[in-house]
């Protein structure tokens, strides 16, 4: 299973264009790139439904054929469940995306690249964000948990 999920991560970001993305941190995360100890899960899935769901499924499951760009070349909402590779990232890089978008966060890295994903950073509070994320990885089985941490604390994972 191990295997099979790093060589779609590998396949994803290939297929992304992204490359490695290096965290250079955020304005006011305060975090070192770690979510906080404290985070409100039911606020967290309360706002992911009013704002994720939408794209990404109300069961975090994503849209239809997201590994293949769309008529307009990008590529479809991801799922944030255990299939997509959401986990494949750490925190800050989620909390990056999530707050400045994609097109934003890769433009930071150099890198040219159309996504989809807005940034909620002028609709949710830090701690908004935060309370999704930790939503979001709550769903996920122990193990898939663990090797996201690890790549959060930078510690490499096959």
């Amino acid at each position: 299973m191990r295997g099979l999920a790093a060589i779609l991560g590998i396949g994803v970001l290939a297929s992304l264009g992204a490359g490695a993305y290096v965290w250079t941190g955020s304005a006011d995360d305060g975090q070192g790139g770690v979510m906080p100890e404290s985070v409100d899960l039911v606020a967290g899935k309360a706002l992911y439904a009013e704002t994720c769901a939408a794209c990404h499924g109300a069961n975090l499951e994503g849209q239809d054929n997201w590994r293949s760009p769309g008529e307009d070349g990008r590529l479809p909402a991801p799922p944030h469940d255990e299939t997509g590779h959401t986990w494949h990232h750490g925190d800050q890089v989620l909390f990056d995306y999530t707050k400045l978008g994609g097109r934003a966060v890769m433009a930071a890295q150099g890198m040219e690249f159309d996504s989809g994903m807005p940034g909620f950073g002028d609709q949710l509070s830090d701690q908004e964000i935060w309370n999704v994320l930790g939503y979001i990885k709550s769903t996920w089985p122990e193990e898939i948990q663990d090797m996201q941490a690890a790549r959060t604390n930078g510690v490499p994972v096959n």
